[in-house]
């Protein structure tokens, strides 16, 4: 095997209490991302500046939201869409979506965002 080849990294199970453990850390990955988004639009003047600088922008959010994503996916969690976060439970998913305050939903494989209940 070469130098470059990567292999396939290991896909990451969590215990409810791993998760739990992990959440602070993506809660506040995905805060920092939210507010360099909200920080890069804050800097524009008008709506023609916007268009003026469409490309520009666009590049420079989606920088900022695949960084966001290698974080994400670095603690083990799959990133589901925008500020949108999994963790694998080996059954289904703890679900969280920004700015929501804990870590509190689950959904199993088939259902999805929209299946999503309430943990107790």
């Amino acid at each position: 095997m070469s130098e470059t080849t990567k292999l396939p990294s290991e896909h990451k199970i969590f215990t409810y209490q791993e998760a739990l453990e992990s959440f602070p850390a993506v809660q506040e990955a995905t805060a920092q991302a939210v507010r360099r988004i909200e920080a890069l639009v804050n800097t524009l003047g008008s709506r023609e500046e916007m268009e003026d600088r469409k490309a520009e922008l666009e590049e420079a959010c989606q920088a900022i939201v695949d960084d966001w994503v290698d974080t994400i996916t670095g603690f083990g969690c799959e990133v589901k869409g925008m500020w949108l976060v999994d963790w694998d439970s080996g059954d289904g998913y703890y679900c969280w979506k920004f700015p929501e305050e804990t870590l509190c939903h689950y959904h199993g494989y088939d259902e999805g965002f929209a299946g999503r209940v309430q943990i107790n």
